[in-house]
C-alpha cells in the first residue's frame, strides 16, 4: 500500500467538495435528520466557502492518497482560522476523514500523525479538535491517539445545535 499526503490548492476545489461531502455524509447522515444534514452539507461544502478557506493562509487542507486513490482528507486551522480556542500555541484539526471503504486500514492514524508532526514542526504546544459527543468511535480513536477532554462547545449543524467535546493533546517539543 503506497500512502501519500499532499496539500490542496484552489485547483483541488471540486475534489475537496466531493470527498468532504461524501465522508461527512457517510459519517453523520444516519445520526441526523435529512433536513439537518442536507442543510449543513450545503453550507459547509459550497464553492464560495471552500474557496475562501483554501485561500486563507491560516487554513490548510491535505489529501490522503492510497495507491493514487483519494482516500481521505485533513483540514487544519491556525491562528484566527481556528473555530474556537484561537490560541497561537495550538493548531486545530477541524476535519479528519477517511472514506468508509478505507476505514480500518490505519489511515486515520496516519493522517493524525501527519497533523501532529506538522504541529511539532510549527513549535505548537498542543493540538485540539472538536468532536460530537455522539461520535463515540471518533472519541475512542482520539483517546487512543493521546487526546483528552478539555471542555465543550456548541456546534451548529443545519438549524440544530449539538454538543461537541473539545479534546486536546499536548506536544512534547521542548
Amino acid at each position: 500500500m503506497n500512502i501519500n499526503i499532499r496539500s490542496c490548492s484552489i485547483k483541488d476545489l471540486e475534489r475537496l467538495q466531493n470527498i468532504g461531502y461524501e465522508t461527512y455524509d457517510e459519517t453523520f447522515r444516519k445520526l441526523n435528520s435529512p433536513e439537518t444534514i442536507d442543510k449543513y452539507l450545503q453550507e459547509a461544502f459550497n464553492t464560495e466557502k471552500l474557496s475562501t478557506e483554501l485561500n486563507n493562509k491560516d487554513c490548510w487542507f491535505y489529501f490522503l492518497l492510497v495507491d493514487n486513490e483519494l482516500s481521505g482528507y485533513l483540514k487544519i486551522n491556525d491562528k484566527a482560522a481556528q473555530s474556537d480556542i484561537n490560541d497561537a500555541e495550538s493548531i486545530e484539526i477541524e476535519r479528519i476523514y477517511v472514506r468508509r471503504k478505507s476505514i480500518g486500514k490505519g489511515l486515520g492514524k496516519y493522517l493524525m500523525n501527519f497533523a501532529l508532526q506538522l504541529a511539532a514542526e510549527m513549535h505548537k504546544q498542543y493540538v485540539w479538535l472538536g468532536v460530537w459527543e455522539k461520535n463515540v468511535d471518533a472519541i475512542l480513536f482520539y483517546i487512543k491517539m493521546g487526546f483528552y477532554e478539555a471542555g465543550r462547545h456548541t456546534f451548529k449543524m443545519g438549524d440544530e445545535f449539538q454538543n461537541d467535546l473539545i479534546m486536546k493533546k499536548e506536544l512534547n517539543n521542548h
